[in-house]
């Protein structure tokens, strides 16, 4: 199948129906926190759009990020990798392996040089070029090669974000983030542990309709999916504000859906779409299933002290930080919430200047 042919093109091809194809538009644009109004934009866009070669490089990780992609519901993995973007290099999912598989990527880049989207999940090891590497070339020297072409660079997971699990102290490998090397490209950071599946893919979506990244925050993250905290969102708020905290995770308060903060939640400091977007086609999140929020979209969450300590216990807090959750937390929810929202109408502004 020709890159050269449009979106619209190959879904007729397929035997899409107009009305499938608004309603792709609208899922792509609730992902993109823009209104109902934007769809025909979105539409429009998407048909004249041409599909972009993605290469896929995977060096410190631990497949997650991939199994998480595979589950994407909204827009389906299919219809991006298969559809929209053309996936000429993933050594995880493609059919071809060693040789043949590095030739695929030379070839991919050589056509597309200059155009291509660069995806990398895993931390890159600075510490010695032999902690990791693909076909005997080490992650370093490949990421440095294959970002040289990219048209833009996009950081899945919170290894290829921040460094993820294998930064964490004592970080023998001398583990480091994309961004830590690639400073002359766009780039945008899809963090989490895995990231939410739909958010991979809706940034890509986004780069199809736009032809550009998303609009960002102060860590390099999309703030359509990072611009409030899993705390704004949650649906057991009310019970913070309330006081009413669960102790254990089988006493009354955990049975009657009573806040996780003192069992180490650290929804209040993650800023995540868990709470909203949720995971299994929308069925749940970790907070809905009874587990408090690890954080695992923030940096160096691994060295954040103990996942099941509250906030308050951990260094730079203090005891009476949990006696006043409470009573502080309506105020700093609303400043949080304002603030998240101002960032978010932000977005959505230049996203309809882009539009027209």
């Amino acid at each position: 199948m020709k890159k050269e042919t449009t979106l619209a093109e190959l879904l007729r091809q397929q035997g899409v129906s107009r009305r499938g194809f608004l309603k792709f538009c609208s899922i792509t644009a609730s992902l993109m926190a823009l209104p109902p109004s934007m769809v025909p934009a979105i539409a429009r866009a998407l048909e004249q759009a041409r599909r972009p070669s993605v290469i896929w490089l995977s060096f410190q990780e631990c497949t997650g990020c991939t199994e998480s992609m595979t589950r994407s519901h909204a827009p389906t993995v299919e219809n991006l990798i298969l559809t929209a973007v053309s996936l000429d290099y993933h050594h995880t999912l493609q059919a071809a392996s060693g040789s043949h598989a590095e030739e695929a990527r030379k070839v991919a880049m050589k056509e597309n040089w200059g155009k291509y989207l660069l995806v990398v999940d895993g931390s890159i090891p600075l510490g010695n070029p032999g902690f990791s590497t693909i076909a005997g070339i080490p992650n370093l020297e490949m990421l440095q090669e294959v970002a040289e072409g990219a048209a833009a660079v996009i950081a899945v997971g919170t290894c290829a974000a921040y460094g993820g699990l294998p930064h964490a102290a004592p970080n023998p490998t001398g583990a480091v983030p994309v961004s830590d090397i690639v400073k002359d490209k766009p780039l945008v950071n899809v963090p989490g542990c895995p990231p939410i599946p739909v958010v991979i893919t809706g940034v890509l979506a986004h780069f199809l309709t736009f032809g550009r990244l998303p609009e960002l925050d102060g860590l390099g993250r999309p703030l359509a999916f990072y611009g409030n905290s899993i705390h704004d969102r949650c649906y057991r708020r009310p019970f913070y504000e309330r006081g009413q905290f669960a102790e254990s995770f089988d006493d009354e308060g955990a049975r009657k859906g009573w806040c996780l903060y003192r069992l180490g939640c650290k929804g209040p400091i993650t800023y995540n779409a868990c709470a909203t977007t949720k995971w299994n086609d929308g069925t749940s999140f970790p907070i809905e299933s009874g587990h408090g929020c690890l954080g695992c979209s923030q940096p160096d969450f691994w060295d954040g002290g103990g996942f099941y300590e509250p906030l308050s216990r951990l260094p730079g807090g203090g005891t009476a930080g949990l006696a006043a959750a409470a009573g502080a937390g309506v105020a700093i929810g609303l400043g949080a919430s304002w603030l998240a929202r101002q960032r978010q109408l932000k977005a959505r502004g230049q996203a309809e200047e882009d539009s027209r």
